[in-house]
C-alpha cells in the first residue's frame, strides 16, 4: 500500500518508516520512478544577536533548529546534477542539498563519483519557535563554500552514522552557522530499484 501510495505522489516524505523522531526519509521521484533517496537527521546550530539588558549592547544568542518531521520537499534529478530542497515550519525553514556527479582519471581509467557539492540554508529570526527576540529578524541565507562531502564511487549509495559538522556562512554579518547531519544514508544518482538504495 505504501509504494502504491507512494507511486501515485510524486515526492513522497516517508518518515513514517523511521524509529528516529529526528530522522526523515525523502524520496524524489521522475517518470514514475526513484531517482533521488536520502535519509538523515538534521540539527542547525545558528548564532543570531539579541539586545543585552541594557538595551545597548548585543550578545550572540544560538538557535538550535532540528529539521522538523513532516517537513515539506522537492526535488530535481539530472544525470550529472541533482537536487533536493525541504522546508518547514511554514518555509521559515529551507534547506538545499545540491550533488554533482563527475568522471576523475584514476591510475584504473576513468571512474566516476558523486559528492554532496554545495548547501544552501535560509531561515528566518522572526520565526518564534526557535529565535526569542532577534534584533532585526529576518530573512537569511547560510552557503557551504568550496564543498565536496560524501565523496562516493558513482551506482553506491553513502551510508555514516556518526554525526558530521558542516559548516555554513551566513549572509547576517558573516556568522558561521553549523549543520549537524547524522544517520545519513544518501543516493542522488543510478538508483536502480524503486525505494531501494545501492550498496
Amino acid at each position: 500500500a505504501a509504494a502504491r501510495l507512494a507511486a501515485e505522489q510524486e515526492v513522497e516524505n516517508l518518515s513514517g518508516l523511521s524509529p528516529n523522531p529526528e530522522k526523515d526519509i525523502f524520496v524524489v521521484r521522475e517518470n514514475r520512478t526513484t531517482c533521488l533517496m536520502a535519509e538523515f537527521a538534521a540539527k542547525f546550530i545558528v548564532p543570531y544577536d539579541v539586545w543585552a539588558s541594557n538595551y545597548v549592547d548585543l550578545i550572540t544568542e544560538q538557535a538550535d533548529i532540528p529539521l522538523s518531521r513532516g517537513a515539506e520537499m522537492k526535488g530535481k534529478c539530472g544525470t550529472n546534477e541533482s537536487e533536493l530542497e525541504i522546508s518547514w515550519l511554514e518555509q521559515a525553514y529551507t534547506l538545499k542539498l545540491f550533488f554533482l556527479k563527475e568522471g576523475h582519471n584514476t591510475s584504473r581509467g576513468q571512474e566516476a563519483f558523486w559528492r554532496l557539492s554545495r548547501i544552501q540554508f535560509t531561515y528566518d529570526t522572526a520565526e518564534r519557535t526557535y529565535f526569542k527576540d532577534a534584533v532585526s529578524p529576518g530573512k537569511h541565507t547560510a552557503n557551504s563554500h568550496r564543498l565536496s562531502a560524501l565523496v562516493t564511487p558513482a551506482g553506491k549509495s553513502y551510508e555514516c552514522q556518526a554525526q558530521q559538522t558542516i559548516s555554513l556562512i551566513s549572509n547576517d554579518h558573516q556568522k558561521a552557522v553549523q549543520l549537524l547531519l547524522s544517520e545519513v544514508r544518501i543516493q542522488p544518482f543510478d538508483i536502480t530499484a524503486d525505494f531501494v538504495f545501492s550498496e
